[in-house]
């Protein structure tokens, strides 16, 4: 349903915080990705199209959801401790994978991609499996969520 997507996503600047203008590129280029294609339904909430605002707090990720029309839709908060070892991990092979491009072999650059993405699609899957029953989202949704959980995180 088309009501069923997020129209805007901003970042709690204090809980956040700015970044380099390199990484507050990326955390821009994540937003809208996100908002390009997206299906976005917080759980017992009807209406749409929404806004999202994302803070962290206490190792944990806010989701403050507006409906456009009403206001207000909830709040749903997540601990991002399931998904620390993935992150570091995909931080770790990113680096492997940049380093490689300016060395590497193309097959080892292939290899390492692979490994890349699956690491993304792993850390997808937990956040699906995290936010079930709270919002009902996508694998692709879910995907550039996740790239935007990552983003959050990125100290450069």
């Amino acid at each position: 349903m088309a009501e069923n997507k997020l129209i805007d996503v901003t970042l709690d600047s204090r809980s956040i915080g700015r970044a380099t203008p390199d990484i507050e590129h990326e955390r821009e280029i994540a937003i809208y990705d996100l908002l390009e294609e997206n299906s976005f339904a917080p759980a017992n909430v009807s209406g749409g199209p929404y806004r999202l605002q994302l803070s962290i707090a206490e190792n944990r990720l806010m989701f403050d959801i507006s409906d456009v029309e009403t206001g207000p839709a909830g709040i749903f908060i997540l601990s991002l401790s399931p998904l620390r070892k993935v992150i570091k991990d995909y931080f770790l092979i990113c680096e492997s994978y940049f380093s490689a491009i300016r060395t590497s072999a193309p097959s080892q650059i292939e290899a390492i991609d692979m490994g890349r993405r699956g690491l993304h699609d792993e850390g997808t899957q937990i956040l699906l499996d995290r936010l079930q029953g709270k919002i009902d989202t996508n694998f692709e949704t879910a995907r550039r969520l996740f790239t935007l959980v990552c983003v959050l995180h990125w100290r450069g």
